[in-house]
């Protein structure tokens, strides 16, 4: 898709499925999901503000990410609150750690849940403050994690005037501090423990957001990174990424622990903006539906595969239609710029302790699939230099990590208390019924 020139250009969102009226960013942030059912894109790909790229070094994370941002906004936000919201989306470090004389880390645990989710549901929530502001409605936030979407959102939601959150996640199929931090908040902020895996919570989640009765009750939208607020901003890692990289005349390969491919997908929307990266792989477990189409042709979903990489447990990944669309549905072109790999267990857990041993540098399970898919890549093309998304601090996997290592994780101190809070979940079957049933309810509830 060819870059136009956004300044002052009003940007319009379009359904994936063709069968809906366009909308604002607003009413596309709002809504989270067209109403044919499709996700939202932006018709037209923002070319990359001129001054960013010289200036990359010298500019603030804020002000790179208000100037990436704001043709996205459309007009939405006036400039001087968009300025502000980003400017406290991004507000803690995003550090670039070099780990291999080839593999650099960027790490994107640094934030309040310790998870790269953070950044967009900071900016999803005081997106939709901002908006609930000039309703008259309650808006209802409904969210299916697999893993560290939860907490983020729980932590960027709370106490948000006008909103309520609703937070479907599988049961014993997130690690304890995941659980903690998206059930143990209350107030505004409800937690339901599927049954299930991550599939039926957020196959739950697209029947709500076609359910007539829901729609008319209820003022109903998604922080899953299927909403453009959540998906958009995640663009900013990889303009921190290379605002840190050293040589910026040969861009870096970007290695990306990929699930739902929300992360992948808005580097690579970065990239078709401007940003010089070389080459995207998309590192995945056992559901590796992605890798097998680049291989094959053929898009086959599966039901999701449970893994020591949790937060990659999907076995059929929303956002990949994005892709797909930034391509024109172009196989070749896809293929051009995106490779795929599968990385087991055994392996993952193997290069966890390597790397430990090796080069004194911790990963996380998802981390660890993501710099081994990037060491098979360099095998192929020794001479390219890369970058692994560290998605998740380690502390969030402790027993696992401790068992690879042989020593306990350090608890930072921004979750030390969190583990001796009490759990606020209700248990449910992966039903829609019941859910729906839950959600007319929640204005009875105390």
């Amino acid at each position: 898709m060819k870059p136009f020139n956004a300044k002052n250009v009003k940007m319009k969102y379009y359904s994936l499925n063709k069968q809906s009226p366009e909308v604002s960013f607003r009413e596309a942030a709002i809504n989270g999901q067209a109403p044919d059912k499709g996700l939202y894109f932006p018709e037209r790909i923002p070319e990359l503000d001129p001054e960013i790229l010289p200036n990359i070094t010298r500019f603030s994370e804020a002000e790179i990410g208000f100037r990436v941002l704001r043709p996205y906004v459309g007009g939405t936000i006036p400039d001087e609150t968009l300025y502000r919201i980003v400017e406290q989306t991004v507000n803690f470090p995003f550090p670039l750690v070099q780990v291999t004389p080839d593999i650099y880390a960027l790490e994107l645990f640094h934030g309040p849940t310790l998870a790269f989710k953070d950044v967009g549901a900071r900016f999803m929530s005081r997106c939709l403050g901002y908006f609930a502001r000039e309703n008259n409605r309650k808006i209802t936030v409904l969210v299916a994690t697999s893993g560290d979407t939860g907490g983020a959102v729980a932590d960027g939601f709370y106490n948000v005037p006008g909103i309520e959150v609703v937070i479907l996640y599988p049961s014993g199929r997130v690690s304890p501090v995941q659980e903690k931090q998206l059930t143990t908040h209350g107030g505004n902020i409800r937690a339901l423990e599927v049954n299930g895996n991550f599939d039926d919570c957020q196959q739950i989640v697209k029947q709500a957001f076609a359910d007539a009765d829901l729609q008319k009750s209820l003022f109903l939208t998604s922080a899953n990174s299927i909403n453009v607020a959540r998906w958009l901003p995640q663009q900013l890692y990889y303009f921190f990424a290379y605002r840190q990289w050293p040589d910026k005349e040969v861009p870096p390969v970007i290695s990306v622990p990929s699930g739902n491919f929300g992360n992948i997908c808005s580097g690579i929307l970065a990239n078709a903006s401007g940003l010089p990266i070389k080459h995207f792989i998309a590192a995945c477990n056992a559901n590796d539906v992605v890798p097998r189409f680049l291989q094959t042709g053929f898009y086959s979903p599966a039901n999701a595969i449970p893994t020591i990489s949790n937060a990659m447990d999907v076995g059929n990944p929303s956002n990949f239609v994005r892709i797909l669309e930034i391509f024109r549905n172009d196989i070749d072109d896809l293929k051009h710029q995106l490779s795929g790999y599968t990385i087991d267990d055994d392996t993952t857990r193997e290069t966890i302790r390597s790397v430990y041993r090796k080069y004194n540098y911790l990963l996380d399970p998802h981390g660890a699939v993501g710099f081994k898919a990037l060491e098979n890549y360099q095998e192929q093309y020794p001479e390219r230099k890369g970058i692994v998304l560290e998605t998740a601090h380690p502390v969030k996997f402790p027993g696992e990590i401790e068992a690879i290592t042989g020593k306990p994780v350090e608890i930072p101190a921004s979750v030390a208390g969190i583990m001796n809070r009490k759990k606020q979940s209700t248990l449910i079957e992966p039903s829609f019924n019941d859910v729906k049933e839950y959600l007319l309810g929640i204005d009875s509830m105390p």
